[in-house]
């Protein structure tokens, strides 16, 4: 059996390229597969993991920057967007913020060996599915993919639910002032202001 994944080059401004693999996935979703946008100005990083994905049976898209990042974003619905922080043009965060602003939902994994912990920190709006830590492993990549996808997969199968039916008991209640002014034997103590003495 042939099994095809897309690997796109993109940089800004030039037409995206296409390898195929032949391979057959190792493992990934029986479900049709996901499409993963990893950004990164390391070609070797860029190119290694794009392949791995492609293994696990997702497609992937590649850009070399921040800028390629945004128009590949722009051109294509992506299901996961894996960026580096520190690029040229455009940073990762520089990046999730223009994601966010433009109002798109898509999860986002910044891959990076020097978070931004203090920006982060000032933008909890930009909503990062989670942080992977460079260097990373092949297992710690996937399962980062893998956990971001379905956590977004959860959130949007929440979203989908019919709105629970709320059953409410209905139990006689009496006001505030009537509570006050009735004894545990039944009996009345009020003074003319309506209070209990």
């Amino acid at each position: 059996m042939l099994f095809q994944s897309r690997f796109c080059a993109m940089k800004a401004g030039e037409p995206t390229q296409r390898i195929e693999s032949d391979s057959p996935p190792t493992q990934g979703p029986t479900k049709p597969a996901h499409r993963i946008l990893f950004v990164d100005d390391n070609s070797a990083v860029r190119e290694a993991s794009a392949k791995v994905l492609i293994g696990s049976g997702y497609h992937v898209d590649v850009a070399e920057d921040g800028e390629a990042g945004w128009e590949a974003l722009h051109a294509t619905r992506y299901d996961l967007l894996i960026t580096d922080h520190s690029m040229p043009k455009l940073s990762g965060v520089e990046l999730v913020k223009k994601l966010r602003v433009a109002q798109m939902k898509l999860p986002v994994v910044l891959a990076s060996a020097a978070v931004p912990a203090e920006e982060l920190g000032q933008h909890p709006w930009l909503q990062l599915a989670a942080i992977l830590w460079k260097p990373f492993t092949i297992d710690e990549l996937l399962e980062t993919a893998k956990a971001a996808l379905s956590a977004t997969a959860m959130t949007a199968s929440a979203q989908n639910l019919a709105s629970p039916v709320l059953v409410e008991a209905v139990i006689p209640v009496r006001s505030l002032p009537q509570w006050r002014s009735q004894p545990p034997n039944g009996e009345s103590h009020e003074n003319d202001s309506g209070f209990v003495d």
